[in-house]
């Protein structure tokens, strides 16, 4: 068995919350799961997420590669071989964030995003993505500004979320939209039930 689940959203949207929450129900019914996340899950992972997550400036075309050195090498070294293993692998964001946040948000070209990420991934793609979408309102409520990405104006912010609900909505059958706005219950319930399709189904990734 191998199933390839990503959660994407805005700043503040309790995606990390979800991951955490999924993965210790996968792990308490026996099933081979592994969960990790995007800038990061590797030692040079880790180096590039506290250059992007910090405060300093960095040029918006180097931002763009870090991210995509990143998920490179988290891909061949950790969701790849998980895969090919059988696990269940939760990623807490992956390349579509980079189209919402650098395309959408930054302005560069998704032709240009869509080639350096099918580069950085060789092409493997989620199996679900989960979008936990939340207003602007919720956001501002929710997130105190620390790092670059929540130091944003909120102009960039609704770019981000216009780009991450086109993407969904060109894709709802891959993509689970939820209203970020709800319970935290309600909100795993709907995930947990989309699940439990797939792992019936075994409709799972290729790699």
């Amino acid at each position: 068995m191998s199933l390839f689940i990503t959660f994407e959203g805005g700043e503040g949207s309790g995606k990390s919350t979800q991951t955490r929450v999924l993965h210790q129900r996968l792990s308490s019914k026996g099933i081979p799961v592994l969960l990790t996340y995007e800038p990061g899950g590797t030692p040079l992972g880790q180096q590039i997420r506290r250059w992007l997550k910090g405060t300093g400036d960095i040029d918006p075309q180097a931002e763009l590669l870090l991210f995509t050195a990143s998920r490179a090498q988290l891909v061949a070294a950790v969701i790849r071989p998980s895969l090919k293993n059988g696990t269940v692998v939760i990623c807490d964001r992956f390349y579509h964030s980079t189209i919402a946040y650098q395309g959408y948000g930054r302005g560069f070209s998704l032709e240009l995003i869509q080639a350096t990420n099918n580069f950085a991934t060789g092409g493997l793609k989620p199996d679900l993505i989960v979008l936990l979408d939340l207003p602007m309102e919720y956001r501002l409520s929710r997130k105190t500004p620390g790092d670059r990405f929540e130091r944003e104006e909120t102009a960039f912010h609704q770019r981000v979320r216009n780009g991450y609900l086109k993407m969904a909505n060109e894709d709802p059958e891959r993509w689970l939209l939820i209203d970020g706005s709800l319970r935290k219950k309600e909100i795993e319930r709907i995930i947990w039930e989309r699940i439990e399709q797939l792992l019936t189904s075994g409709g799972f990734c290729s790699v």
